[in-house]
């Protein structure tokens, strides 16, 4: 689900900023974009993320605005004592006259720090964690918004598949004619130039009865649907859920298909509806990604 929340938390150098951005996915992808110093922290981040997010792919930005009296550099002055020491007692040791380049003595790997690189104390690390938490809270209230407003077009469809339903056992009610006179036409097929003995006729005229009639299949799509309604009003994670569900409705649509061939007017109409179906069912699939 598409969700942004950024959060500011002032600290002694300035000021942290947190910022989350989660786009669709089918589990929760974890993308963390961290200063260097930040990164032993990563895992407690990972975990308060973890806590209040359950789908999505989450880029995690995490900087820090420093204040100007801290933002230049400054030198490593102990550092620096030790170099100029060790300069003067090798001059004085092999009785060279020079001094000291302090450019050199600069470019010396540590001896500028601008504070970049320092571990994070412990109350930055506590501030770092909180203002993720909160990002967590206002990034899923927008989340909650758009699901809410996905959750109630998944319900209008829900209703749409219903409608349909509704139309498909109304044409079976009236096909019955339509289903007798296909099964005829089989039986006429197993007794041509053959004879049968009337426990094998009763035996193929009730498997064939059988596999004409969608009445169990529009029952069971009826009854999913239904099902899809109460877990969008129900608490909790219902993505994996909905998901099982989804593939069971467009089994039963395709079941529905695979029966009205061959049945004239009636088939076809069957056929666009239950083609209709299908279609609502793909579109609240794809909705679906949305839905924790």
């Amino acid at each position: 689900m598409t969700g942004f929340a950024r959060v500011r938390k002032a600290i002694p150098q300035g000021e942290l900023v947190v910022s989350l951005k989660s786009v669709n996915h089918r589990g929760l992808d974890l993308h963390f974009h961290l200063p260097n110093e930040f990164d032993a922290l990563e895992n407690d981040v990972r975990a308060v993320i973890r806590g209040g997010v359950a789908r999505g792919h989450v880029q995690i930005h995490v900087g820090i605005v420093r204040n100007a009296a801290g933002a230049g550099p400054s030198f490593n002055r102990a550092m620096l004592d030790a170099y100029m020491s060790a300069f003067r007692e090798a001059a004085q040791l092999y009785s060279i006259q020079t001094q000291p380049d302090l450019n050199t003595a600069l470019s010396i790997p540590g001896m500028l720090a601008t504070g970049e690189e320092e571990e994070p104390g412990e109350e930055i690390a506590q501030a770092l964690l909180e203002g993720v938490a909160e990002a967590v809270d206002l990034l899923n209230r927008g989340r909650e918004r758009e699901g809410a407003a996905t959750a109630e077009e998944m319900r209008e469809r829900c209703r749409t598949i219903c409608g349909l339903v509704s139309r498909m056992e109304a044409i079976r009610g009236g096909a019955v004619s339509a289903f007798q006179k296909r099964l005829r036409e089989k039986l006429a097929d197993l007794l041509r130039g053959a004879g049968i003995d009337s426990q094998r006729l009763a035996q193929e005229a009730a498997i064939l009865a059988d596999r004409s009639d969608i009445a169990e299949e529009l029952m069971r799509l009826r009854t999913h649907a239904a099902q899809l309604e109460a877990m969008l009003s129900g608490e909790g994670e219902i993505g994996k859920r909905l998901d099982f569900l989804l593939q069971e409705m467009n089994r039963e649509s395709n079941t529905v298909l695979s029966k009205t061939g061959g049945l004239g007017d009636l088939g076809l109409t069957i056929t666009d509806l239950a083609l209709s179906a299908k279609s609502e069912i793909d579109k609240i699939r794809e909705q679906s990604l949305n839905i924790e």
